[in-house]
């Protein structure tokens, strides 16, 4: 080692596991641990107190999220480095950690060893994910999003009456039901029912009202 060992602060709620962290990494002879934050305020009020290159970060804290904690972290010391470790695994947090500026993202099943080192290379400056996986995580994400404009598409074609009806479906009513509960006709309940199973693209009323709850629709989330 050349020079000072790498300060580390550990970010972390669960006190059994932020001490055994602690000792984990201050095994390393490149890096020091000087300090245990468990939740977003204690961030702020160690942030405003001595540097540190880099901070070792679970996702989910009980006043926020790690990215909450990085933001807070860095208003003060901007060039920190940071590693997530944390049991969410999730598409939607890896990307919001990498959002944040995080160097890596480690789920807590990872071996010491490995926690260890990528701490080392976070603070000398490495980005921990490799092109194609932030590439893959970008992709899924995409087609999320493509995936809920359809859901909203579906959803805003649906006009006030066929939503009404859906509703009624719903709650177990058949199309006769359905018309003397709204004063129509039996063929005019008939034939919203056929133009909505189509705008859902359903095959029969049961799955258009299941698609329909499933697409967030407040009739059919009773």
């Amino acid at each position: 080692m050349t020079g000072p060992p790498y300060r580390v602060l550990i970010i972390e709620d669960h006190q059994v596991v932020a001490e055994g962290l602690a000792v984990l990494l201050s095994e390393h002879p490149q890096l020091e641990v000087v300090g245990v934050a468990g939740d977003v305020a204690e961030v702020r009020r160690w942030a405003d107190s001595e540097p540190v290159d880099v901070a070792v970060v679970d996702y989910w804290l009980p006043d926020g999220t790690g990215v909450d904690a990085t933001a807070a972290l860095r208003e003060h010391w901007p060039e920190v480095a940071v590693v997530f470790l944390s049991a969410d695994d999730s598409d939607e947090s890896m990307l919001a950690a990498l959002e944040a500026g995080a160097s890596g993202y480690l789920v807590k099943s990872a071996g010491g060893s490995d926690v260890a080192e990528a701490v080392r290379r976070a603070a000398e400056g490495e980005i921990l994910v490799p092109a194609r996986q932030l590439g893959a995580l970008l992709a899924r994400r995409r087609e999320q999003a493509q995936r809920q404009a359809e859901r909203s598409r579906q959803l805003e074609s649906l006009t006030p009456r066929e939503r009404q009806i859906l509703g009624l479906m719903a709650e177990g009513m058949d199309n006769r039901d359905i018309a003397r509960q709204l004063g129509v006709s039996y063929t005019t309940v008939r034939s919203h029912v056929r133009h909505l199973l189509s705008k859902l693209s359903a095959h029969s009323k049961l799955e258009a009202v299941v698609r329909a709850a499933e697409l967030g629709l407040p009739e059919c989330q009773r």
